[in-house]
């Protein structure tokens, strides 16, 4: 239940100037352990600032969920939900300077479909990317060497609990109690569509699983022309509980305005982004510090018998045609 579970307690967040901090003060980890190399200054102006920071997580985040989208055999959305996740939460915490978000998304995925019990062999998933066979072998080479590091970097929190399955709850409340609505399907198509865009956003950082899924089929019927009043008042029986029916709808305008100004960066800042990116990992800022944290296995003495691959010698490039 969510309720008692390590998401809210640990990963549900007051508000979004939390989450803020938390990624300022990861970037400012990063410069410091930089500095203490003494190949760069606290402020050197080839580091990354939050804000950039920020903007290559949204861009690789997109590129996760379209990596997800097109997987083979199809993803269930629980496991693209729970590999998002964990990609929110691991750059919460952590720089893309220190560890490149092109291996760290697709670990996310991989782990996803380990804990979400998605059957598929290592073979097949990276199959889905466009590589050589000698390419997918080497990829799957560094996702095994990243997977302990994000447990860890999880703090073995590794159950998510997603909107979707609370989503199709109400849905059939709305069937059973609701007989105003004659057919609440005609909501599925747009509190779908409110549930893919609200996922790029924070809010499953800021919100529980439920009351997203009720803002989305409040959403829908908006969008639609539907008054829902009644079903909130009645049948969820929030008539006379006036704090939590304010909750609720303060809750929506804020998921409503997280959708409303997110933006992704645009393809020229990605690519001016990316560079600065790849020179920052050129630099090799932590390999002398910190290279047990990022082999990842090293801790635990699964030492990898070949050697480490440099993360040039695959781009983004090599995900599929369709992606």
């Amino acid at each position: 239940m969510y309720h008692s579970s390590t998401q809210r307690k640990h990963w549900t967040f007051c508000s979004g100037q939390e989450l803020e901090r938390c990624r300022e003060e990861a970037n400012r980890n990063f410069h410091s352990k930089a500095a203490a190399t003494g190949k760069v200054q606290q402020n050197d102006l080839r580091l990354l600032k939050p804000h950039e920071e920020l903007a290559i997580c949204k861009h690789y985040e997109k590129r996760l969920l379209d990596f997800c989208s097109v997987f083979k055999p199809a993803m269930p959305r629980s496991v693209v939900g729970t590999a998002s996740m964990y990609f929110k939460r691991f750059y919460l915490n952590n720089s893309v300077m220190e560890y490149h978000p092109r291996i760290i998304m697709l670990t996310c995925a991989f782990l996803a479909c380990k804990v979400d019990e998605f059957n598929v062999s290592s073979a097949q998933f990276v199959g889905n990317l466009r590589e050589s066979p000698a390419g997918q072998e080497k990829a799957l080479e560094q996702i095994l060497e990243y997977e302990l590091l994000l447990i860890q970097q999880l703090n073995f929190h590794l159950i998510v609990h997603n909107p979707y399955r609370p989503f199709e709850g109400f849905l059939i409340d709305l069937k059973t109690r609701y007989p105003v609505l004659e057919n609440p399907e005609v909501l599925r198509k747009t509190a779908d569509d409110f549930l893919s865009r609200v996922a790029l956003t924070d809010a499953y950082l800021l919100f529980s699983p439920s009351q997203i899924a009720l803002a989305a089929i409040l959403s829908s019927g908006s969008r639609a022309g539907i008054n829902m009043e009644s079903y909130l008042s009645e049948s969820l029986q929030l008539k006379e509980d006036r704090t939590t029916l304010a909750k609720l709808l303060d809750g929506m305008k804020c998921m409503n305005n997280l959708i409303r100004k997110y933006e992704l960066p645009k393809s020229e800042e990605v690519v001016a982004l990316k560079q600065k990116l790849e020179k920052c990992h050129s630099l090799d800022l932590l390999l002398s510090t910190n290279s047990k944290k990022r082999k990842g296995y090293e801790d635990d003495e699964y030492v990898a018998k070949k050697p480490k691959m440099d993360e040039e010698e695959w781009t983004d490039d090599d995900f599929v045609d369709s992606v």
